[in-house]
């Protein structure tokens, strides 16, 4: 049953919500899924984590460099050795936040991020990624009403949360066979049974690489 399924979407789109709904209908079936995020998963990840999203000021170089690190450690110690084991694993937020966050939205190198990432990683991809998609306005406004300390990239300006909106999009254009985009703006039950159902699909067909 190993497959790796990733998450991302704009701010407040209701990521870690669907995350974790996925991981309990998954174990109601009896499909043994490993839960993780990004930055994070690791010791390490989670304090790189915890100087990413405070205030502090960095070059977009440093960000890029300090995220790849974190999931470097996050792949070869949690995600590759789950799905070597059989595990479904389900990941909030990985490479594509990268690519739109630095990428799209500091404007770094998207060629030269991709090759960092295969560096990192081995090149690893998902099997499926969920765009949970949310007008800016919107996930911007959930977060501020959030219980919850805004982030330093919750707090950037609007275009730069546009532009990361629209890598996505054209990220799931020329990739639709990974991608799903799915309305997040429906209520939270809605949207756990579009996603569930592509995640069906997958189970169907056994495990990744068939």
């Amino acid at each position: 049953m190993s497959w790796f399924v990733t998450f991302e979407g704009p701010e407040g789109a209701g990521k870690t919500t669907q995350c974790q709904l996925l991981a309990a209908r998954l174990e109601e079936h009896g499909v043994p899924v490993l839960l993780t995020r990004e930055p994070g998963g690791t010791p390490v990840g989670e304090a790189v984590r915890e100087w990413l999203l405070a205030g502090v000021s960095m070059r977009p170089e440093t960000e890029v460099l300090l995220f790849t690190a974190a999931r470097a450690e996050h792949v070869w110690t949690v995600i590759r050795p789950a799905l070597a084991n059989g595990r479904f694993v389900v990941c909030d937020r990985y490479v594509d936040s990268t690519l739109a966050y630095q990428g799209a939205g500091r404007g770094l190198d998207e060629k030269w991020l991709r090759a960092l990432h295969q560096f990192a990683t081995g090149d690893l991809w998902p099997d499926l990624t969920i765009l949970l998609d949310v007008p800016i306005e919107i996930g911007l406004g959930r977060r501020r009403a959030a219980d919850a300390p805004l982030t330093r990239l919750d707090q950037e300006v609007a275009s730069f949360h546009e532009r990361v909106r629209a890598w996505y999009h054209a990220a799931a254009q020329r990739e639709p066979a990974r991608w799903l985009v799915v309305d997040a703006t429906m209520p939270v039950e809605a949207v756990a049974d579009v996603v569930w159902q592509a995640v069906e699909r997958l189970l169907a067909r056994g495990r990744r690489g068939k």
